[in-house]
């Protein structure tokens, strides 16, 4: 048996932790990402989820990051699948 019984948040990571504090859905890697393809990602989710002038929905934030992640393998030939699949979805 692995860990500490009195620290039983030893193993929440910080999108856990978030959602803990409430927040209903979040974006985040699974690991270290390329500094250059996190500002891809992010400005295609962002612009996904505010297009049309739309308030941000939470609802559609894992579509929005699927479509930004399908449009960095699509725009960067030679990608390799460890870079764009740390992106994760959690929650709603």
């Amino acid at each position: 048996m692995t860990g500490d019984e009195s620290l039983s948040d030893e193993a929440v990571h910080i999108a856990g932790g978030m959602l803990l504090a409430g927040y209903r859905s979040v974006v985040a890697t699974m690991w270290s990402i390329e500094d250059a393809l996190a500002p891809k990602v992010a400005d295609e989710f962002y612009a996904r989820l505010l297009r049309d002038g739309e308030r941000p929905d939470n609802r559609k934030a894992a579509e929005a990051l699927y479509f930004s992640v399908k449009r960095l393998r699509e725009d960067e030939n030679d990608i390799r699948m460890l870079s764009w699949l740390p992106f994760v979805h959690l929650g709603v």
